[in-house]
Parts: structure tokens; sequence; C-alpha cells
């Protein structure tokens, strides 16, 4: 059964045994060098600057993204930004969006080659290492906009899903005028799950991509006719063998 301990496990043990693991802002802080804080706050505000999701199926102009991609050399540690590349994910994963590549506009390459991104998607790969030991991970990272400009944003379309990868990290940047936005962790081979509602920016979910699925339900203007509320997130992929691709 899946279990947000009131005693939490360090995070590694935590994927381990539940296959998941929840950061308090404070744990994410206690995983990162001092002075870490200061640099992420220096490149928050590159989420006002991302350019509208071109690709939504269902129609939508709620969501706004970058992509950048990255490889993770476990054994002296080097992070590599790839040349640009496409999103993709198979159908089994996403039936809404795969199956087609996904161009989506790079990550600024002032915040893809900051201190603190860098530091950030590095200790996270040395973290998932440790619970499986690979040489490399091969990363994708989406910089998230979702917003109720048009009344309801949905985070995730496609549904409760998994994305094909080995471990998923969604943080939480902002959160601004909205309601809703439960996040739901299900056991992927059996009845259990977790639901609750990310409120403090660096609140941070670590998911184990084989054993759980996940969701967020979609957000509402806190004030009816309000249009400018939000939420921003940052999520990461880390995939042993290379990028999914067709």
């Amino acid at each position: 059964m899946l279990n947000i301990p009131t005693a939490p496990k360090p995070a590694a043990q935590a994927l381990s045994q539940d296959g998941l693991r929840l950061l308090s802002p404070s744990d994410l802080g206690a995983a990162l060098p001092p002075g870490w804080l200061q640099g992420w706050t220096e490149l928050t505000p590159s989420w006002d600057d991302l350019p509208p999701d071109a690709h939504l199926k269902d129609g939508g102009r709620y969501r706004k993204r970058r992509h950048s991609c990255f490889i993770q050399n476990l054994a002296d540690g080097a992070l590599v930004q790839t040349p640009h590349r496409a999103h993709w994910q198979p159908t089994d994963y996403n039936a809404l969006h795969g199956g087609f590549e996904r161009w989506f506009e790079a990550v600024d390459p002032a915040v893809a080659g900051a201190v603190a991104w860098t530091t950030l998607l590095s200790r996270l790969g040395r973290l998932f290492a440790q619970v499986r030991p690979v040489a490399r991970w091969f990363i994708e990272a989406h910089q998230f906009r979702i917003d109720t400009a048009g009344g309801v944003g949905r985070p995730t379309p496609e549904g409760a899903h998994r994305d094909g990868v080995d471990f998923v990290v969604v943080m939480l940047v902002a959160r601004r005028g909205v309601k809703g936005g439960e996040t739901r962790v299900f056991d992927a081979n059996g009845p259990h799950g977790l639901r609750f509602v990310m409120h403090e920016p660096l609140t941070t979910l670590l998911l184990d991509d084989a054993r759980v699925i996940h969701e967020t339900t979609p957000i509402l203007p806190m004030q009816s006719g309000a249009v400018d509320g939000h939420r921003d997130t940052l999520v990461l992929t880390y995939r042993a063998g290379d990028f999914q691709s067709p």
C-alpha cells in the first residue's frame, strides 16, 4: 500500500520500499548545497516566458512549456545538455499525445546552464542511482505553466499515466490564484493510492515510474472571472539506456 509515513524515511529508502517520496521544501533544501535557494529564486521568473504548447489535442490553450534534454554520467558526475530534440512517448504511455514527435522551444540557455539548475538535476540523478545503479541517466526537463485564462487548466490531460522512464520528479514552482490541482498517485498493480495538493513552492514528488501511476486534477480560478491564475511546475524524467524515440 502506498503511504507517506509520519516519520519520513530517507528518500532512497522510500523510493525502494514504497515507490515514491514527497519532499517538503525543507527536505529538498537539506539535500542541496548552501546558497542553492538563492540561485534557484533567480531562475523562477523564466516561467513567465514559456511559449504556448501547440500540441494539445483537446484544443486547449491552457498549457505553456519549454523542454530540453541532458545526459548525466554517474562515473564522473558530468551533466551535458544534448542538441535540441523532440519529446516523444509511445501511445502505450500517453494515448492522447503519444506516437508523434512534439517539438517545444528549448529551456533558456541562461536557465539550463545555471548552477542551481545543473546542481538540482545532478543531485537528483545521484539519488536515483542509489536506488537503481546505472552508468548514466538520460534526462528530460519540462518547464510547465498551466493557467486558468480559459476557465479551466489541465495539468495532465492524458489522465492517470506512467511516463515510460525510470524516475519522475514533479516540483511545484509556483501556485497563484487557483483551486484544485490535486495530485494523485496510485499503485500501478493495485487499488491503493494517495491524494494531496502541493501548495508550497519547492514541494517535490519523486516517483518510481515502474511502480506507480500519477495524475493531477484540473485547476480552476480561485475567484470567478479571474484570468491570471496559474500553476507552475518543473517535471524531470530520468531514464536508463537512452531517450524514448520512435
